[in-house]
């Protein structure tokens, strides 16, 4: 036996997707010692343990608080000169342009702050550029426009850090500009009144986890103590901020950063906020999307997210923004459905570009230390979806660039481990990309069409020193369980674990030898796969569902197994439909018992 198959959960070396299981350890120790203290499932203490988790913060952990985590905003660089000087805007009645970005993240944050200045007695407007026609983060144009309009103040939200031209440009021209950001800084930043920013490189990096829509929410909360030491309140009632944490939650899960630390419990209790559908946008969202059941961070990032993105994407920019501040119903119901309509649009496109991506990859590219395509006519608004995927695929970093006029607009995705957000701010310095910048897990740029040789092999330079990236996708594995043992008891303990993403991924389970007792079609499309999976003796049973059945042969493979025994691994959760509930394993992977893809 080879050490890769030592070390293969299971066995399983290639799975019918291609992939690796590996088992998630932690230490037995701690494990275990979690376990007695908080009084809680072994497998809990397991899981936590797997995840880095101490027994010092495995409360905190089960349990997050705002109280506990939430940092003091003064701690962070110019936060006091920026609340200095909105809180002055407000007093003021200046208007206050808010310029964000046309992602959830930005989105979320424009309507967080312009609801807070609404609250606070003061008056905004938002600006999002559009994709096609502005690109990325603050342009001179569109800022000049804005202080022509009577905007006295300016505030970056989700961009900015990287915009030194436009920002210089329009500082001369008067307009006080504050940038609130979290993409990665350089050593000199922005001409602006304020820079607020957690990965500033002159910054204590404790915070650089942060969404842009977390900052935000830091921001309100420190020009929220200005407006109330200056007596603000005195006639009119304080803004309650906890009520907006709901968009706090949503742009934070959206935007895959790690949901530890203070994401965690902005995360946690922004859910709460967001079961209640208080914000009427999302509301109908969630409506127009046929979401019934308790929302939880799935609908959040896969069912919510991606609808808000749609306007940005394929459609119009600020429609997102527009449907997370807006109070009026009727209007709010018409968002909705446009940006529904969108993201089926999106859909269609995605697929197209994602498959043309995957054949050149699988062509021209599949031992490299990194994915880069590049096509003339690929949509721009699809291409950071495109490079997910991508990077799911293939475990390792991936960027996708679109061609239009001789120039590339790209997107790339990485995993843990790979910085790729440094690396396109090197190969900008370097001359290789015109702009460009990011965080450690995604990052956006644009070079000459001529230039995507020169930056992929720059990036395998860079990328090919940094640890993780495997040329063998992997899958992670907590544990196996038999199908008895999937169960709602099962399933309510692994939901204390949440909320789950990037840096708390959700349980995974593995079913050895399990029986493919049914297997057909479902989805309006067909194209997801019911299934029921049973033990041994046919006796316990458990309903399974795999999503996007086509993709990586999964689906194929399944049903040419009916009948047979294989390994599966998923997701233990309970389906919620009209007052019920039930065990559904959501399948990520399967294999053969052997390990290895049948030849």
């Amino acid at each position: 036996m080879s050490v890769t198959e030592l070390e293969s959960f299971l066995g399983v070396s290639q799975s019918f997707a291609g992939r690796r299981w590996r088992a998630r350890r932690g230490d037995d120790r701690v494990a275990l010692a979690i376990s007695q203290r908080l009084a809680v499932p072994e497998i809990v203490g397991r899981v936590m343990a797997a995840r880095g988790v101490s027994l010092h913060d495995a409360e905190r952990f089960l349990a997050p608080t705002l109280r506990e985590t939430l940092p003091d905003p003064a701690t962070f660089k110019d936060m006091e000169r920026a609340a200095q000087r909105l809180a002055a805007a407000i007093e003021n009645n200046e208007t206050i342009a808010i310029f964000g970005d046309y992602d959830v993240d930005g989105a979320t944050s424009s309507a967080l702050l312009r609801r807070f200045i609404a609250a606070a007695g003061g008056k905004s407007v938002i600006y999002i550029p559009d994709r096609q026609r502005e690109g990325y983060g603050p342009n001179e144009a569109a800022l000049l426009r804005l202080r022509e309009q009577g905007a006295g103040v300016a505030v970056t939200v989700d961009c900015g850090i990287t915009a030194h031209a436009p920002l210089a440009a329009v500082a001369k021209a008067g307009l006080d500009v504050i940038v609130v950001d979290h993409h990665i800084g350089e050593p000199n930043l922005p001409v602006a009144l304020a820079v607020v920013n957690p990965n500033r490189l002159d910054e204590s990096g404790a915070h650089t986890m942060l969404a842009a829509v977390g900052v935000t929410f830091l921001l309100a909360v420190a020009v929220n103590r200005v407006l109330r030491q200056r007596g603000r309140y005195a006639t009119r009632p304080e803004p309650n901020l906890l009520d907006w944490l709901d968009l706090v939650a949503l742009g934070t899960i959206c935007d895959v950063v790690p949901l530890t630390g203070i994401n965690r419990a902005l995360v946690s209790q922004g859910l709460k906020v967001l079961r209640q559908r208080r914000n009427v946008g999302l509301a109908a969202l969630a409506d127009v999307a046929g979401v019934e059941e308790r929302l939880d961070a799935y609908h959040a990032g896969f069912v919510l997210g991606p609808r808000v993105n749609a306007g940005g994407r394929v459609g119009e920019s600020e429609l997102g923004a527009r449907l997370l501040s807006s109070d009026d119903p009727t209007e709010a119901r018409d968002l909705a459905r446009r940006l529904d309509e969108f993201n089926r649009e999106r859909r269609t496109i995605e697929a197209k570009v994602l498959a043309e991506a995957i054949a050149m990859v699988d062509a021209a590219h599949s031992h490299s230390a990194i994915v880069l395509v590049a096509k003339e006519g690929w949509h721009a608004g699809v291409i950071g979806i495109v490079a997910g995927r991508l990077r799911e695929r293939y475990n390792r970093p991936a960027c996708v660039v679109a061609i239009e006029g001789g120039i590339g607009k790209g997107s790339g995705r990485s995993v843990p481990g790979v910085a790729l957000g440094p690396a396109i701010i090197a190969a900008r310095q370097a001359g290789l990309v015109l702009t460009g910048g990011g965080h450690a897990m995604a990052a956006g740029f644009a070079l000459a069409h001529d230039g995507v040789d020169a930056l992929r092999d720059f990036l395998e330079m860079q990328l090919r020193l940094a640890p993780g990236a495997e040329l063998m996708p992997e899958m992670g594995i907590d544990g196996m369980i038999a199908p008895a043992a999937a169960s709602l008891d099962l399933a309510e303990t692994v939901e204390r674990l949440g909320p789950f993403g990037t840096g708390n991924s959700e349980p995974r389970f593995a079913l050895a030898h399990a029986q493919i007792l049914h297997a057909e079609p479902a989805g309006a499309a067909g194209d997801h796969l019911r299934l029921v999976l049973g033990d041994a003796t046919g006796g316990a049973r458990v309903k399974a569902m795999l999503f996007r059945a086509a993709e990586n042969g999964l689906g194929a493979a399944l049903m040419k197994a009916r009948g047979t025994a294989v390994h599966v691994a998923g997701k233990v959760r309970i389906n919620r439909w009209q007052g019920r509930e039930e065990i559904q394993l959501l399948v990520d992977d399967a294999a053969s018992v052997s390990g290895q893809i049948d030849k």
